[in-house]
C-alpha cells in the first residue's frame, strides 16, 4: 500500500444515525456519507471533507476526523441541528426501514469551496440533491476525474438534474434497484448500457452481500462481497465501498482494467471491514497491514 497520495475531495453528508440491528443498537453515532468514505478512503488517498453539521454536533466527533488526518476546512457549523438519520435492520440487512430522516441544517446546505479546494484533481460527490453536486463539481477547476453516487428519491424527483451530472462525471456509482429505475430497462446489461451512453466512463452498481458489478464501454467486471460471519451494522457499506474503490484509482491516474479490478476488490475490502461495527468503529481501528491480508485472502478465494 506504498506510493504517494494524492486528495480526494468528498462532497456529502455528516450526520448522526441512531442504528438499530438484530445485534445492537447506536444512538446518534457519528455517520453520513462523506464520512464513512472519508474514513475509508484515507487508507489510500489524502480526503477534504466539504460537508455542513449543526452547533449540537460533539466535537469529539469532529476531533476524530482529525485525528484520522481529514481536512476539515470545509466541514461547516450552521446555526440549528445536524442532520439525523434513524433506521431499522432486520434480517435481511440489505433493507433498512428508514423511521426518521430529519435534514437540520443540510436542507439548507449550499457549499461553497475554499480555493485550495477548487483546485483539487479528484471529486466524489456522495449521494446528495444533484443538483448540489452538480454546483460544487462546476466551483473545480479542473478535475482529473470525478464520481458521483445517488439513490431513489432523487431519480424520482429529480432525473433531469440527475442526467445533466452524469453528462460531466466520470464514475458513476448506484445499487442495481436504481440503475433500472434510472434506466427503465429491467435486465442489469441493458440498464448499464443506458447509463453509460448519458457520460459517465465506467459504472458500479453496488448489490449488497451480492457483491459489485463494474461496467465500462469495453469491459465488465463481476466481484463477489468478501464473506463475513457476522455482519453488524451495514449503514455506510456503500459509501465505505467507495472510499476504497475512489482513492485507489487516484494512486494510478488513470481508469484502466486492471486497475480499476483492483480498486474494486479494495472497495469490497474496506466495505467489508466497514460492516464489521457500528459506525466507524471498526475503519477507525483498521490498519493497513489487515487490508493487504484480507485483499490477499479474497484473491485466492476468486482464483480458479
Amino acid at each position: 500500500m506504498g506510493n504517494k497520495k494524492q486528495k480526494v475531495l468528498a462532497v456529502g453528508s455528516v450526520a448522526l444515525d441512531t442504528v438499530k440491528t438484530p445485534f445492537g443498537k447506536a444512538e446518534r453515532a457519528l455517520g453520513g456519507s462523506a464520512t464513512f468514505f472519508s474514513a475509508s478512503a484515507r487508507f489510500f488517498s489524502d480526503v477534504s471533507v466539504v460537508a455542513v453539521v449543526g452547533e449540537d454536533f460533539p466535537q469529539k466527533h469532529l476531533q476524530l476526523l482529525k485525528n484520522l488526518k481529514i481536512d476539515t476546512r470545509d466541514l461547516k457549523v450552521a446555526s440549528g441541528k445536524t442532520f439525523h438519520w434513524e433506521g431499522l435492520y432486520s434480517y435481511d440487512l440489505n433493507n433498512p426501514k428508514t423511521l426518521k430522516t430529519e435534514l437540520n441544517v443540510f436542507e439548507h446546505f449550499k457549499p461553497v469551496l475554499s480555493d485550495e479546494n477548487r483546485s483539487q484533481r479528484f471529486v466524489f460527490l456522495a449521494n446528495i440533491d444533484p443538483e448540489i453536486q452538480l454546483t460544487v463539481l462546476k466551483q473545480v477547476r479542473n478535475p482529473l476525474f470525478s464520481a458521483c453516487d445517488t439513490m431513489n428519491f432523487w431519480i424520482g424527483t429529480k432525473k433531469k438534474a440527475l442526467l445533466s451530472l452524469l453528462k460531466n462525471v466520470d464514475i458513476f456509482l448506484c445499487n442495481d434497484g436504481e440503475a433500472r429505475q434510472l434506466s427503465g430497462e429491467y435486465g442489469l446489461l441493458q440498464a448499464a448500457k443506458w447509463i453509460l451512453s448519458r457520460g459517465p466512463k465506467l459504472l458500479v452498481i453496488k448489490k449488497g452481500e451480492h457483491g459489485v458489478t463494474c461496467f465500462s464501454k469495453k469491459f465488465t467486471f463481476v466481484a463477489p462481497a468478501y464473506p463475513l460471519e457476522q455482519v453488524f451494522d451495514p449503514t455506510g457499506a456503500g459509501d465505505s465501498f467507495a472510499g476504497g474503490f475512489i482513492s485507489y484509482l487516484t494512486r494510478s491516474h488513470n481508469l484502466d482494467e486492471a486497475t480499476v479490478r483492483k480498486a474494486v476488490i479494495y472497495g469490497s475490502v474496506l466495505a467489508s471491514y466497514n460492516v464489521e461495527s457500528f459506525s466507524l468503529n471498526r475503519l477507525v481501528s483498521l490498519k493497513p497491514s489487515e487490508i493487504d491480508s484480507r485483499y490477499e485472502h479474497f484473491k485466492e478465494l476468486t482464483k480458479f
